[in-house]
Order: structure tokens, then sequence, then C-alpha cells
């Protein structure tokens, strides 16, 4: 089974959601959750790993469909994504600032691939997920 660093997915979709103007830079962002894990007392890890797992992340949300190239005429500019329907759904499932969002992420990693599009897409279409009944 394959397990993601979900606190790192929410904050690469929160980036991308919010970068209009701006380019994609997933090493910093990697920087910023270690620091801010660290400021709340939690261990971040080893943050060469993290960083190179950031841009792992940014290349298998882009090929499996969760974000796509940002239009010039929303702000894009060659280096920038906006979400897909599906990252916007992704992002809605594990969002820590919403209530019993550790329930559709453990979900998730119950799958064998829970990015895979496919896997992604019969979990999410589960409207008992949101529930925390799955």
């Amino acid at each position: 089974m394959t397990t993601y660093n979900w606190d790192l997915i929410e904050r690469l979709l929160h980036e991308v959601q919010n970068g209009a103007g701006h380019s994609f830079t997933p090493r910093p962002y990697a920087e910023q959750l270690a620091a801010q894990k660290a400021s709340e007392g939690e261990a971040a890890g080893d943050l060469d790993h993290l960083k190179a797992v950031a841009g792992e992340y940014e290349q298998l949300l882009l090929q499996r469909g969760y974000i796509a190239p940002r239009p010039e005429d929303e702000g894009g500019n060659g280096e920038n994504f906006v979400l897909t329907p599906r990252g916007s759904s992704l992002l809605s499932l594990i969002d820590s600032s919403i209530p019993g969002h550790d329930h559709p992420r453990q979900v998730l990693d119950d799958q064998e691939d829970g990015l895979l599009p496919e896997t992604f897409d019969e979990v999410a279409g589960k409207a008992q997920i949101a529930g925390g009944s799955v």
C-alpha cells in the first residue's frame, strides 16, 4: 500500500489554489511545512527528504490530473498550476481545517494507492466518506 504525507499534499494544493501570478516551488513549501511542524512541537523528519518528496508530489499531482497548468488569463506564467475538479475534491477531503479530516486520509491510505485517479474518484464519490462512516 502507498501512504502519502497528507499534510504536505494539503500544503501543495493550497499553494496551487493561491498561486496566480507566482511560480509554484514545492521545495520551499516543504521547508515552510517543516518549520510550521517544528513550531507546533512536532517532528518534521529529514528536511532534504521532505523537499525531494514535495518535488515528486508535484509531478504526481500533475500526471494524475489533480493539478493542471494555469491559463495565462488566470495569472498563469508557465510555472504555476490550478486545481482541477479532482484536485479540489482531494483538498476538500484532506483539509486539516475541516473537522474529521483524518478519516478521509485514513480511507485513502487503506487503498492500494489512494491517489490513483480511478481509486480516488471511487473513494471520493462515496458520500459516506465526508461523514466519517466509510
